[in-house]
Protein backbone atom coordinates (compact mmCIF):
# COMPACT_ATOMS: atom_id res chain seq x y z
CA UNK A 1 0.00 0.00 0.00
CA UNK A 2 3.07 2.48 1.10
CA UNK A 3 3.95 1.68 -2.93
CA UNK A 4 0.08 2.43 -3.87
CA UNK A 5 0.50 5.79 -2.17
CA UNK A 6 4.11 6.73 -3.32
CA UNK A 7 3.04 6.09 -7.03
CA UNK A 8 0.24 8.68 -6.49
CA UNK A 9 2.41 11.84 -5.01
CA UNK A 10 4.64 11.13 -7.61
CA UNK A 11 2.00 11.09 -10.56
CA UNK A 12 0.57 14.55 -8.28
CA UNK A 13 3.57 16.02 -8.26
CA UNK A 14 4.32 15.13 -12.24
CA UNK A 15 1.21 16.37 -13.13
CA UNK A 16 1.92 19.84 -11.56
CA UNK A 17 5.51 19.84 -12.99
CA UNK A 18 7.22 19.64 -9.48
CA UNK A 19 10.17 18.05 -11.41
CA UNK A 20 11.67 21.38 -11.95
CA UNK A 21 12.79 21.87 -8.14
CA UNK A 22 14.70 18.52 -8.48
CA UNK A 23 18.48 19.23 -9.61
CA UNK A 24 19.73 19.12 -13.07
CA UNK A 25 16.28 18.99 -13.99
CA UNK A 26 17.06 21.39 -16.55
CA UNK A 27 19.21 18.78 -18.63
CA UNK A 28 15.73 16.61 -18.85
CA UNK A 29 13.54 19.31 -18.77
CA UNK A 30 12.28 19.35 -22.65
CA UNK A 31 12.23 15.14 -22.79
CA UNK A 32 10.14 15.14 -19.85
CA UNK A 33 8.07 17.78 -21.61
CA UNK A 34 7.51 16.45 -24.39
CA UNK A 35 6.79 12.95 -22.83
CA UNK A 36 4.13 14.91 -19.97
CA UNK A 37 2.83 17.35 -22.99
CA UNK A 38 -0.61 17.30 -21.43
CA UNK A 39 0.69 19.49 -18.26
CA UNK A 40 -0.04 23.25 -17.79
CA UNK A 41 2.76 24.66 -16.23
CA UNK A 42 1.96 28.51 -16.64
CA UNK A 43 1.22 28.89 -13.01
CA UNK A 44 4.35 30.17 -10.98
CA UNK A 45 5.82 26.92 -9.17
CA UNK A 46 4.78 28.33 -5.75
CA UNK A 47 1.45 27.83 -6.78
CA UNK A 48 1.79 24.48 -8.47
CA UNK A 49 3.68 23.43 -5.33
CA UNK A 50 0.34 24.93 -3.34
CA UNK A 51 -2.26 23.24 -5.43
CA UNK A 52 -0.15 19.61 -5.01
CA UNK A 53 -0.24 19.51 -1.54
CA UNK A 54 -4.10 20.32 -1.77
CA UNK A 55 -4.09 17.47 -4.35
CA UNK A 56 -2.42 14.88 -1.66
CA UNK A 57 -4.53 15.31 1.11
CA UNK A 58 -4.83 17.29 4.80
CA UNK A 59 -1.73 15.82 6.14
CA UNK A 60 0.18 17.17 2.86
CA UNK A 61 -1.68 20.48 3.56
CA UNK A 62 -0.68 20.16 7.42
CA UNK A 63 2.53 19.70 6.71
CA UNK A 64 2.73 22.56 3.83
CA UNK A 65 1.55 24.96 6.89
CA UNK A 66 4.36 23.97 8.98
CA UNK A 67 6.77 24.37 5.88
CA UNK A 68 5.29 28.00 5.31
CA UNK A 69 7.06 28.62 8.46
CA UNK A 70 10.43 27.05 7.82
CA UNK A 71 11.86 30.21 6.02
CA UNK A 72 15.49 29.45 6.76
CA UNK A 73 14.50 26.15 4.94
CA UNK A 74 12.37 27.06 1.68
CA UNK A 75 12.90 30.01 -0.69
CA UNK A 76 10.48 33.21 -0.11
CA UNK A 77 8.02 32.88 -2.98
CA UNK A 78 7.37 29.20 -1.86
CA UNK A 79 6.91 30.38 1.90
CA UNK A 80 4.37 32.90 0.60
CA UNK A 81 2.03 31.16 -0.99
CA UNK A 82 2.15 28.04 1.35
CA UNK A 83 0.88 30.32 3.92
CA UNK A 84 -2.08 30.49 1.87
CA UNK A 85 -3.17 27.11 2.53
CA UNK A 86 -6.23 26.30 4.28
CA UNK A 87 -7.30 23.37 6.08
CA UNK A 88 -10.54 23.03 5.12
CA UNK A 89 -11.64 19.58 4.57
CA UNK A 90 -14.42 17.84 2.97
CA UNK A 91 -16.55 16.19 6.08
CA UNK A 92 -17.03 12.40 6.19
CA UNK A 93 -20.92 11.53 6.44
CA UNK A 94 -23.00 12.14 9.41
CA UNK A 95 -24.19 8.11 9.70
CA UNK A 96 -19.92 7.30 9.97
CA UNK A 97 -20.45 9.66 12.83
CA UNK A 98 -23.28 8.25 14.29
CA UNK A 99 -21.39 4.60 14.39
CA UNK A 100 -18.15 5.85 15.87
CA UNK A 101 -20.37 7.21 18.62
CA UNK A 102 -22.05 4.32 18.92
CA UNK A 103 -19.30 2.09 19.59
CA UNK A 104 -17.83 4.65 21.57
CA UNK A 105 -20.49 4.74 23.87
CA UNK A 106 -21.84 1.23 23.24
CA UNK A 107 -25.81 2.19 22.66
CA UNK A 108 -27.41 4.64 20.42
CA UNK A 109 -26.85 8.12 20.20
CA UNK A 110 -30.38 8.90 21.20
CA UNK A 111 -29.73 7.61 24.06
CA UNK A 112 -26.57 9.97 24.96
CA UNK A 113 -28.00 12.73 23.80
CA UNK A 114 -31.55 14.31 23.98
CA UNK A 115 -30.23 16.12 20.93
CA UNK A 116 -27.45 15.41 18.20
CA UNK A 117 -27.10 17.62 14.62
CA UNK A 118 -25.86 15.25 12.33
CA UNK A 119 -24.73 17.94 9.81
CA UNK A 120 -21.14 18.91 10.90
CA UNK A 121 -20.45 22.60 11.86
CA UNK A 122 -16.94 22.25 10.83
CA UNK A 123 -14.39 19.84 9.32
CA UNK A 124 -10.69 19.37 9.42
CA UNK A 125 -7.92 16.99 9.00
CA UNK A 126 -8.33 14.52 11.66
CA UNK A 127 -12.28 15.53 12.82
CA UNK A 128 -14.94 17.26 12.79
CA UNK A 129 -17.65 19.09 14.80
CA UNK A 130 -21.12 18.41 15.72
CA UNK A 131 -23.49 20.49 17.82
CA UNK A 132 -25.52 18.64 20.52
CA UNK A 133 -27.37 19.05 23.74
CA UNK A 134 -26.72 16.49 26.60
CA UNK A 135 -29.64 15.37 28.89
CA UNK A 136 -29.28 17.93 31.43
CA UNK A 137 -30.15 20.45 28.57
CA UNK A 138 -26.12 22.07 28.26
CA UNK A 139 -25.50 22.74 24.81
CA UNK A 140 -22.33 20.75 23.82
CA UNK A 141 -19.93 20.06 20.70
CA UNK A 142 -19.12 16.82 19.87
CA UNK A 143 -15.51 16.50 18.24
CA UNK A 144 -15.38 12.74 16.53
CA UNK A 145 -12.08 11.29 15.11
CA UNK A 146 -11.93 10.69 10.86
CA UNK A 147 -12.54 7.00 10.54
CA UNK A 148 -8.92 5.34 9.54
CA UNK A 149 -6.74 8.14 9.75
CA UNK A 150 -4.54 6.81 11.79
CA UNK A 151 -3.15 4.67 9.16
CA UNK A 152 -3.56 6.88 6.67
CA UNK A 153 -1.23 9.48 8.51
CA UNK A 154 1.43 6.92 9.54
CA UNK A 155 1.84 6.12 5.70
CA UNK A 156 2.03 9.72 4.74
CA UNK A 157 4.16 10.36 7.79
CA UNK A 158 6.29 8.12 7.15
CA UNK A 159 7.27 8.86 3.36
CA UNK A 160 7.72 12.53 4.55
CA UNK A 161 10.97 11.04 6.94
CA UNK A 162 12.59 9.61 4.01
CA UNK A 163 11.93 12.43 1.99
CA UNK A 164 13.68 14.55 4.76
CA UNK A 165 16.36 12.04 5.28
CA UNK A 166 17.29 11.90 1.71
CA UNK A 167 17.05 16.25 2.12
CA UNK A 168 19.90 15.81 4.80
CA UNK A 169 22.06 13.49 2.55
CA UNK A 170 21.91 15.56 -0.85
CA UNK A 171 21.70 18.98 0.64
CA UNK A 172 24.73 20.88 1.96
CA UNK A 173 22.65 22.89 4.34
CA UNK A 174 20.52 19.47 5.20
CA UNK A 175 22.19 18.53 8.50
CA UNK A 176 21.89 22.42 9.72
CA UNK A 177 18.31 22.90 8.80
CA UNK A 178 17.10 19.94 10.75
CA UNK A 179 13.82 18.60 8.06
CA UNK A 180 14.14 15.36 9.40
CA UNK A 181 13.49 16.98 13.37
CA UNK A 182 11.18 18.95 11.31
CA UNK A 183 9.32 15.76 10.14
CA UNK A 184 9.62 14.39 14.19
CA UNK A 185 8.11 17.58 15.53
CA UNK A 186 5.22 17.68 13.06
CA UNK A 187 4.66 13.71 13.59
CA UNK A 188 4.96 14.13 17.43
CA UNK A 189 2.07 16.86 16.92
CA UNK A 190 -0.03 14.84 14.84
CA UNK A 191 0.20 11.65 17.18
CA UNK A 192 -1.40 14.18 19.78
CA UNK A 193 -3.86 15.34 17.59
CA UNK A 194 -5.29 11.51 17.01
CA UNK A 195 -5.78 11.41 20.39
CA UNK A 196 -8.86 13.56 21.84
CA UNK A 197 -8.34 12.78 24.93
CA UNK A 198 -4.84 14.48 25.06
CA UNK A 199 -6.86 17.50 23.30
CA UNK A 200 -9.21 17.74 25.97
CA UNK A 201 -6.59 17.73 28.70
CA UNK A 202 -4.72 20.67 26.45
CA UNK A 203 -8.08 22.59 26.66
CA UNK A 204 -8.62 22.16 30.26
CA UNK A 205 -4.55 22.85 31.03
CA UNK A 206 -5.65 26.13 28.73
CA UNK A 207 -8.95 26.73 30.61
CA UNK A 208 -7.21 26.67 33.90
CA UNK A 209 -4.51 28.87 33.15
CA UNK A 210 -7.21 32.06 32.02
CA UNK A 211 -9.98 30.71 34.27
CA UNK A 212 -10.23 34.18 35.64
CA UNK A 213 -9.21 35.92 32.59
CA UNK A 214 -11.40 38.67 31.21
CA UNK A 215 -9.07 38.37 27.95
CA UNK A 216 -9.96 34.58 26.75
CA UNK A 217 -12.35 31.94 27.45
CA UNK A 218 -11.65 28.07 26.85
CA UNK A 219 -14.78 25.74 26.25
CA UNK A 220 -15.09 23.45 29.57
CA UNK A 221 -14.01 19.88 28.64
CA UNK A 222 -17.30 17.60 29.79
CA UNK A 223 -15.38 14.69 30.71
CA UNK A 224 -17.61 11.44 31.07
CA UNK A 225 -18.14 11.64 27.38
CA UNK A 226 -15.02 11.98 25.86
CA UNK A 227 -12.47 8.96 24.78
CA UNK A 228 -9.67 8.79 22.59
CA UNK A 229 -11.86 9.22 19.25
CA UNK A 230 -14.58 11.38 20.93
CA UNK A 231 -14.14 14.58 22.59
CA UNK A 232 -17.41 16.28 24.02
CA UNK A 233 -17.03 20.38 25.45
CA UNK A 234 -19.12 23.31 26.24
CA UNK A 235 -20.65 25.23 22.90
CA UNK A 236 -19.29 28.77 23.35
CA UNK A 237 -21.04 31.40 20.81
CA UNK A 238 -19.18 34.21 19.64
CA UNK A 239 -18.58 36.45 16.25
CA UNK A 240 -15.53 34.98 14.30
CA UNK A 241 -12.67 37.22 14.77
CA UNK A 242 -12.18 37.57 11.17
CA UNK A 243 -15.63 39.34 10.98
CA UNK A 244 -14.35 43.07 12.05
CA UNK A 245 -17.25 44.86 10.69
CA UNK A 246 -19.83 42.44 12.73
CA UNK A 247 -17.44 43.08 15.64
CA UNK A 248 -18.22 46.38 15.32
CA UNK A 249 -21.42 46.81 15.11
CA UNK A 250 -21.42 45.25 18.30
CA UNK A 251 -19.59 47.69 19.85
CA UNK A 252 -16.02 46.01 20.39
CA UNK A 253 -13.45 48.18 20.58
CA UNK A 254 -11.42 46.96 17.65
CA UNK A 255 -7.94 48.04 18.90
CA UNK A 256 -8.10 47.20 22.44
CA UNK A 257 -9.07 43.93 21.17
CA UNK A 258 -6.07 43.68 18.83
CA UNK A 259 -3.89 44.62 21.90
CA UNK A 260 -5.63 42.21 23.99
CA UNK A 261 -4.48 39.39 21.50
CA UNK A 262 -0.77 40.46 21.92
CA UNK A 263 -1.28 40.27 25.39
CA UNK A 264 -2.59 36.75 25.58
CA UNK A 265 -0.03 35.40 22.87
CA UNK A 266 2.66 36.54 25.67
CA UNK A 267 1.11 35.31 28.58
CA UNK A 268 0.79 32.32 26.99
CA UNK A 269 4.02 31.87 25.99
CA UNK A 270 6.26 33.58 28.86
CA UNK A 271 3.83 32.58 31.95
CA UNK A 272 2.76 29.95 31.27
CA UNK A 273 5.20 28.33 28.74
CA UNK A 274 2.18 26.29 27.39
CA UNK A 275 0.52 28.12 24.34
CA UNK A 276 -2.20 27.60 21.71
CA UNK A 277 0.28 27.11 18.09
CA UNK A 278 -2.70 27.30 15.69
CA UNK A 279 -4.19 30.54 16.25
CA UNK A 280 -6.02 31.28 12.60
CA UNK A 281 -9.15 32.99 12.26
CA UNK A 282 -11.45 29.93 11.92
CA UNK A 283 -9.92 28.92 15.54
CA UNK A 284 -11.11 32.04 17.19
CA UNK A 285 -14.58 33.71 17.97
CA UNK A 286 -15.07 36.83 20.52
CA UNK A 287 -17.57 37.80 22.22
CA UNK A 288 -19.51 41.09 22.20
CA UNK A 289 -17.88 41.85 25.17
CA UNK A 290 -14.60 41.94 23.80
CA UNK A 291 -13.67 38.44 24.92
CA UNK A 292 -11.43 36.06 22.87
CA UNK A 293 -12.74 32.24 22.73
CA UNK A 294 -9.92 29.69 21.38
CA UNK A 295 -11.14 27.04 19.89
CA UNK A 296 -9.24 23.45 18.60
CA UNK A 297 -6.96 22.69 20.67
CA UNK A 298 -4.80 19.79 18.80
CA UNK A 299 -1.94 21.98 18.50
CA UNK A 300 -0.05 23.42 21.61
CA UNK A 301 3.41 24.64 22.25
CA UNK A 302 5.48 24.04 25.07
CA UNK A 303 8.55 25.72 25.65
CA UNK A 304 11.14 24.92 28.50
CA UNK A 305 11.77 27.60 31.21
CA UNK A 306 15.28 27.65 29.40
CA UNK A 307 13.78 28.60 26.18
CA UNK A 308 11.77 30.90 27.65
CA UNK A 309 14.72 32.55 29.55
CA UNK A 310 17.38 33.01 26.17
CA UNK A 311 13.78 34.24 24.25
CA UNK A 312 12.65 37.25 26.98
CA UNK A 313 16.11 38.55 26.81
CA UNK A 314 16.55 38.64 22.86
CA UNK A 315 12.97 40.19 22.85
CA UNK A 316 13.68 43.00 25.51
CA UNK A 317 16.93 43.19 23.80
CA UNK A 318 15.45 43.51 20.52
CA UNK A 319 12.95 45.95 21.77
CA UNK A 320 15.75 48.26 23.49
CA UNK A 321 17.57 47.99 20.13
CA UNK A 322 20.25 46.69 21.70
CA UNK A 323 21.59 44.69 19.08
CA UNK A 324 24.81 43.91 20.95
CA UNK A 325 22.73 42.22 23.91
CA UNK A 326 20.38 40.13 21.06
CA UNK A 327 24.00 38.41 19.53
CA UNK A 328 25.26 37.70 22.70
CA UNK A 329 22.47 35.83 24.09
CA UNK A 330 22.37 34.34 20.59
CA UNK A 331 26.19 32.50 21.67
CA UNK A 332 25.20 32.40 25.67
CA UNK A 333 22.01 29.94 24.58
CA UNK A 334 24.28 27.92 22.40
CA UNK A 335 22.59 28.67 19.05
CA UNK A 336 25.08 30.48 18.35
CA UNK A 337 28.65 28.66 17.45
CA UNK A 338 30.91 29.83 20.59
CA UNK A 339 33.65 31.06 18.26
CA UNK A 340 30.76 33.63 16.91
CA UNK A 341 32.17 36.86 16.23
CA UNK A 342 29.69 38.93 18.15
CA UNK A 343 30.57 42.59 16.76
CA UNK A 344 29.80 41.05 13.53
CA UNK A 345 26.29 39.06 14.30
CA UNK A 346 25.51 42.40 16.06
CA UNK A 347 26.25 44.15 12.75
CA UNK A 348 24.24 41.73 10.83
CA UNK A 349 21.06 42.00 13.05
CA UNK A 350 20.65 46.05 13.26
CA UNK A 351 20.97 45.66 9.41
CA UNK A 352 18.10 43.32 9.71
CA UNK A 353 15.70 45.35 12.81
CA UNK A 354 16.79 48.66 12.91
CA UNK A 355 14.82 49.40 9.79
CA UNK A 356 11.05 47.92 10.91
CA UNK A 357 11.39 50.10 14.10
CA UNK A 358 8.94 53.17 14.62
CA UNK A 359 6.42 51.78 12.03
CA UNK A 360 2.75 50.16 12.65
CA UNK A 361 2.09 46.69 11.73
CA UNK A 362 0.36 47.72 8.61
CA UNK A 363 4.35 48.61 7.50
CA UNK A 364 5.90 45.47 8.94
CA UNK A 365 5.99 42.02 7.39
CA UNK A 366 7.51 39.63 10.31
CA UNK A 367 7.48 36.92 6.98
CA UNK A 368 10.46 39.26 5.40
CA UNK A 369 12.13 40.07 8.85
CA UNK A 370 12.51 36.32 9.62
CA UNK A 371 13.12 35.26 5.96
CA UNK A 372 16.12 38.21 6.20
CA UNK A 373 16.85 36.83 9.94
CA UNK A 374 17.16 33.20 8.63
CA UNK A 375 19.56 34.48 6.04
CA UNK A 376 21.73 35.71 8.87
CA UNK A 377 21.60 33.18 10.78
CA UNK A 378 22.66 30.57 7.26
CA UNK A 379 25.93 32.88 7.49
CA UNK A 380 26.83 32.46 11.09
CA UNK A 381 25.98 29.22 11.35
CA UNK A 382 22.80 29.37 13.76
CA UNK A 383 21.51 26.28 14.25
CA UNK A 384 17.99 25.95 14.02
CA UNK A 385 15.64 25.37 17.21
CA UNK A 386 12.65 22.61 16.27
CA UNK A 387 11.26 23.17 19.61
CA UNK A 388 10.64 26.56 18.33
CA UNK A 389 8.86 26.12 15.03
CA UNK A 390 5.46 26.01 16.57
CA UNK A 391 6.12 29.18 18.23
CA UNK A 392 7.61 31.08 15.15
CA UNK A 393 4.23 29.75 12.94
CA UNK A 394 2.07 31.24 15.95
CA UNK A 395 4.03 34.51 15.39
CA UNK A 396 3.23 34.39 11.70
CA UNK A 397 -0.48 33.79 13.11
CA UNK A 398 -0.43 36.72 15.29
CA UNK A 399 1.24 38.88 12.89
CA UNK A 400 -1.82 37.97 10.78
CA UNK A 401 -4.54 38.70 13.41
CA UNK A 402 -3.12 42.09 14.65
CA UNK A 403 -3.32 43.20 10.62
CA UNK A 404 -6.67 42.33 10.33
CA UNK A 405 -7.52 43.92 13.38
CA UNK A 406 -5.76 47.08 13.53
CA UNK A 407 -3.15 48.02 11.27
CA UNK A 408 -2.25 50.57 13.15
CA UNK A 409 -1.49 48.79 16.45
CA UNK A 410 2.28 49.32 17.85
CA UNK A 411 3.76 45.79 18.69
CA UNK A 412 6.69 47.53 20.10
CA UNK A 413 5.08 49.89 22.99
CA UNK A 414 2.46 46.29 23.49
CA UNK A 415 4.51 44.04 24.11
CA UNK A 416 7.83 45.63 25.86
CA UNK A 417 6.56 46.40 29.14
CA UNK A 418 4.65 42.84 29.65
CA UNK A 419 8.20 41.50 28.81
CA UNK A 420 10.15 43.52 30.92
CA UNK A 421 7.87 43.15 33.90
CA UNK A 422 8.19 39.65 33.24
CA UNK A 423 11.80 39.72 33.00
CA UNK A 424 11.67 41.71 37.07
CA UNK A 425 9.59 38.99 38.19
CA UNK A 426 11.95 36.27 37.05
CA UNK A 427 15.72 37.43 37.55
CA UNK A 428 14.77 40.02 39.79
CA UNK A 429 14.40 39.83 44.01
CA UNK A 430 10.73 38.94 43.29
CA UNK A 431 12.06 36.10 41.21
CA UNK A 432 14.78 34.48 43.81
CA UNK A 433 12.02 34.87 46.90
CA UNK A 434 9.67 32.99 44.46
CA UNK A 435 12.12 30.02 43.82
CA UNK A 436 13.50 30.05 47.51
CA UNK A 437 9.95 29.18 48.19
CA UNK A 438 9.57 26.60 45.64
CA UNK A 439 12.83 24.53 47.41
CA UNK A 440 11.24 25.19 50.96
CA UNK A 441 10.28 21.69 50.45
CA UNK A 442 13.91 19.92 49.79
CA UNK A 443 15.27 22.02 52.30
CA UNK A 444 13.13 20.43 54.86
CA UNK A 445 14.03 17.33 53.57
CA UNK A 446 18.04 17.83 53.54
CA UNK A 447 18.18 19.52 56.88
CA UNK A 448 16.96 17.40 59.51
CA UNK A 449 19.18 14.43 57.73
CA UNK A 450 22.48 16.45 58.84
CA UNK A 451 23.07 15.92 62.40
CA UNK A 452 22.84 11.70 61.66
CA UNK A 453 25.30 12.51 58.88
CA UNK A 454 27.64 14.00 61.04
CA UNK A 455 27.67 11.96 63.53
CA UNK A 456 28.19 8.98 61.44
CA UNK A 457 31.09 10.86 59.81
CA UNK A 458 32.74 11.11 63.48
CA UNK A 459 31.93 7.58 65.00
CA UNK A 460 31.38 5.04 62.19
CA UNK A 461 32.46 4.72 58.65
CA UNK A 462 33.78 8.50 57.55
CA UNK A 463 34.74 7.55 54.33
CA UNK A 464 31.10 5.80 53.85
CA UNK A 465 29.12 8.48 55.19
CA UNK A 466 30.96 11.28 52.72
CA UNK A 467 29.73 8.70 50.06
CA UNK A 468 25.85 8.96 51.42
CA UNK A 469 26.65 12.57 51.65
CA UNK A 470 27.49 13.27 48.43
CA UNK A 471 25.11 10.83 46.58
CA UNK A 472 22.31 12.88 48.13
CA UNK A 473 23.87 16.41 47.53
CA UNK A 474 23.79 14.65 43.88
CA UNK A 475 20.63 13.18 43.95
CA UNK A 476 18.89 16.90 45.17
CA UNK A 477 20.91 18.69 42.40
CA UNK A 478 19.64 16.96 39.76
CA UNK A 479 15.65 17.20 41.29
CA UNK A 480 15.45 20.66 42.80
CA UNK A 481 18.05 22.58 40.33
CA UNK A 482 20.69 25.25 40.98
CA UNK A 483 19.17 27.33 44.14
CA UNK A 484 19.28 23.86 46.06
CA UNK A 485 22.24 22.81 44.54
CA UNK A 486 24.17 25.68 45.16
CA UNK A 487 22.88 25.77 48.82
CA UNK A 488 23.68 22.43 49.61
CA UNK A 489 27.03 22.03 48.14
CA UNK A 490 28.28 25.39 49.83
CA UNK A 491 26.76 23.82 53.05
CA UNK A 492 28.54 20.45 52.50
CA UNK A 493 31.79 22.14 51.90
CA UNK A 494 31.89 23.91 55.28
CA UNK A 495 30.90 20.80 56.88
CA UNK A 496 34.19 19.05 54.88
CA UNK A 497 36.17 21.84 56.39
CA UNK A 498 35.06 21.94 59.88
CA UNK A 499 35.90 17.73 60.18
CA UNK A 500 38.65 17.34 58.12
CA UNK A 501 41.54 17.06 60.53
Amino acid sequence: MRILRLLKILRVALRFGLDEFLPGHQRVRGAVNVVLFWRDLSAPRAVRLRHTLENLGPIFVKFGQVLSTRRDLIPPDIAEELAKLQDRVPPFPGDDALRILHEVYGKPVDQVFTHFDSEPVASASVAQVHFAVLPDGREVAVKVLRPGIAAVIAKDVALLDAGAGLLERLWSDGRRLKPREVVAEFARHLDDELDLMREAANANQLRRNFIDSPLLAVPEIHWDFCSTRVMVMQRMHGTPVSAVDALRAQGVDIPRLARAGVEIFFTQVFRDGFFHADMHPGNILVTPAGQYVALDFGIMGTLTDVDKHYLARNFIAFFRRDYRRVAEVHVESGWAPPGTRVDEFETAIRAVCEPIFDKPLKEISFGKVLLRLFQTSRRFNIEIQPQLVLLQKTLLNIEGLGRDLDPDLDLWSTAKPYLERWMSEQVGWRGLVRRIGDQLPFWSELLPQLPRLVEQYLTHDRDAALREQTAKLLHLQRRNGWLLATATTLLAVLIALQLLP
